[in-house]
């Protein structure tokens, strides 16, 4: 059963904010759904990111339980990826009578209306949505970790921090390349020559390397294996951030070394041996050259 609380003064400010937010992002073609009052009263962790023409992307953040109690006619016309890295989500699609679950780990691509979504408290998740005529027909559901669906959540959330930097050219075209991506999520692959796409790819293999630094199987090789792609076209997509992906995962290796280093209790042979330096002797000397001066200094 649905509370009808009223909303305590600071919550329902809190959901003005948003809302104005969403509305001045996204317009009148992107309208909120109707929201439960117990949502609207505990209200936070939801981020409007970017729109781009006929595309829209969102994020949920650890957020309570999210009830909506109406949806948008518009919606009939839309496709959406919903990525969960926490937590899940329950859509009821009224075409099939039935009620759609995507837990932490996986996504979901559904077409049409929904009459209503809740989510399960703590959810973290990222939402793409365009018209569904770009897509094939679905639902679709699998795990969050392909190759595919790694790029085209890189790319959205890539977008957020791009998008004021570009003009019409620069904004269909990344529009397009999203589009492309989420296609290629059902499909199961991409198109890797398509040189739009290899900004996606960079930022993905970021993320990965990111989570796998501690593995001392992390190599540039590996990266390419995990997304289906050829080291060179792996390393053509990093050139153009202007580093290699070996540059990357070293000093990314640094950086962790050099928290480690000034929070202290760890020799410097004992840090090296963690992050995968040949010994302190060649931590010491990377050290040396990325910050110019040697691991006792940061101590001291």
């Amino acid at each position: 059963m649905l509370t009808t609380t009223v909303p305590p003064p600071e919550r329902a400010d809190e959901f003005a904010v948003f809302q104005r937010r969403w509305d001045a992002m996204m317009g009148e073609g992107f309208r909120l759904p109707a929201f439960a009052p117990a949502t609207v009263a505990g209200w936070r962790g939801a981020d409007p990111l970017a729109r781009l023409d006929d595309v829209v992307i969102s994020r949920v953040d650890r957020a309570p339980v999210i009830t909506t109690v109406g949806m948008p006619d518009a919606t009939a016309g839309r496709a959406r990826l919903w990525i969960v890295r926490r937590g899940g989500w329950t859509l009821h699609d009224p075409r099939r009578g039935t009620a759609l679950t995507v837990r932490a780990g996986q996504f979901l691509l559904h077409h049409g209306a929904t009459t209503r979504f809740v989510s399960e408290p703590g959810t973290s998740s990222l939402h793409i949505a365009m018209p569904a005529a770009e897509l094939d027909p679905g639902p679709v559901a699998g795990p969050a970790l392909t190759p595919e669906v790694r790029l085209a959540a890189a790319h959205a959330e890539m977008l957020h921090l791009t998008l004021p930097g570009l003009g019409p050219a620069g904004l269909r075209a990344a529009r397009d390349a999203l589009v492309a991506l989420t296609r290629a999520v059902p499909r199961g692959g991409f198109d890797d020559t398509e040189p739009s796409l290899a900004p996606a790819l960079a930022e993905a293999a970021k993320r990965l390397a990111d989570e796998r630094l501690a593995d001392r199987g992390l190599t540039p090789a590996m990266l390419a294996r995990e997304f289906h792609v050829s080291l060179r076209t792996l390393q053509r997509a990093f050139a153009g951030t202007g580093t290699s992906v070996a540059t990357y995962i070293r000093d990314r290796r640094l950086e962790r070394a050099r928290h480690d280093v000034a929070a202290g209790g760890l020799s410097v042979t004992e840090i090296a041996a963690r992050w995968h330096f040949t010994d302190g002797s060649h931590l010491t000397r990377a050290y040396k050259r990325r910050y110019g001066h040697v691991p006792s200094a940061t101590r001291r």
